[in-house]
């Protein structure tokens, strides 16, 4: 169900995050005028609409606008809300991840009239009105790609589940060949792995096989029963400065004062309580499937290489206290009325 836009002037002057959330919301703005009406009722949900949890990251059918059904300058403007809240790094891999699907297309010997893989099933979602008075967020979707916001008077206030995935994890031949979007999740995750002595392994490696999958799946709520592995305290300075160069590579794909939000977050949770657990192959390589985590009270973060044998990965960021902002929402409903 679309909703009635009431469109909002922002504040003349701002700077830093107020000024970054403003652009946000005036991009929101300037995409969804662009749209026709028919196009506005395909794009726009309710804010309290539960397809704004609905989210997945496999090749499926989906709520939302396609880029296949947008004009030129309408996906300029789609991408531009991309370019909002994600770095320079981030973009580029999102990017990345929507074109790898024409080499995957080509690997699978697809006929050119099979959509099923198409780097134009890219789907946008507005909830709400983008205002920076009133709640609101939105998300883009597609296979390998989950990027969800929400945001509240004019704040992002959750940037998460952020998914992104890439099949191939290489790409074994063609002209692309030897391509890697998630090159360095990879390479960090086996540096940190191979720092530790045997004595550190015994608590790093939490099991001999790797999962299939990303632990989590696509709950709205992630879940999992503790932490498990080594704590950071646990590890030696050269190897914390390893470890905190891979939170900080995950945290990286978001613009600056995100990335730099969820870092406070995690800090001020204590980097005591951050652990970091692995499963599977100690080396990579074809048929060697092997996954990661960190974990803290308030972040997780996952990476999966294991299907398609062992070349192709997931990514996962998930705010365990803020997922789709709902606990921030609850307090700013307390708050303010407002209708739902």
């Amino acid at each position: 169900m679309a909703v009635n836009f009431v469109w909002a002037q922002q504040p003349a002057g701002t700077t830093g995050t107020a000024r970054q959330n403003n652009n946000l919301v005036q991009a929101a703005q300037v995409f969804l005028q662009s749209l026709t009406p028919g196009q506005q009722q395909q794009a726009v949900f309710e804010f309290s609409d539960e397809e704004r949890f609905n989210w997945h990251f496999v090749p499926r059918e989906r709520k939302g606008l396609p880029l296949k059904e947008m004009d030129v300058r309408q996906r300029e403007l789609a991408m531009a809300l991309l370019q909002k809240t994600l770095s320079e790094q981030g973009y580029g891999k999102a990017k990345a991840i929507m074109e790898l699907e024409v080499i995957l297309k080509a690997l699978e010997n697809r006929p050119p009239d099979d959509t099923y893989r198409d780097p134009d099933k890219y789907y946008f979602s507005i909830f709400g009105n983008p205002t920076a008075q009133d709640p609101w967020g939105w998300r883009v979707e597609g296979h390998h790609l989950s990027l969800n916001f929400s945001s509240i008077t004019g704040q992002v206030i959750s940037q998460t589940p952020a998914f992104m995935g890439a099949n191939p994890a290489i790409v074994p031949d063609g002209p692309a060949k030897g391509k890697q979007i998630l090159k360095q999740e990879a390479a960090l995750g086996f540096t940190l792995l191979h720092s530790f002595s045997a004595e550190q392994l015994k608590t790093v490696v939490i099991a001999e096989k790797a999962p299939n999958e990303i632990v989590t799946g696509n709950a709205r709520k992630a879940m999992l029963e503790k932490p498990v592995g080594l704590r950071y305290p646990q590890m030696t300075p050269a190897q914390q400065k390893i470890f905190s160069q891979l939170l900080q590579l995950y945290l990286n794909n978001y613009q600056q004062d995100l990335a730099r939000a969820l870092r406070q977050k995690v800090e001020k949770a204590g980097m005591d309580n951050m652990y970091f657990a692995w499963a599977g192959s100690p080396e990579p390589g074809a048929g060697k499937p092997h996954y990661y985590r960190i974990h803290s009270p308030v972040i997780l973060i996952e990476y999966d290489n294991s299907q398609n044998n062992a070349n192709h990965v997931h990514t996962v960021i998930r705010d365990l206290t803020n997922d789709f902002g709902e606990d921030a929402l609850k307090v700013h409903y307390q708050k303010h009325l407002h209708k739902k």
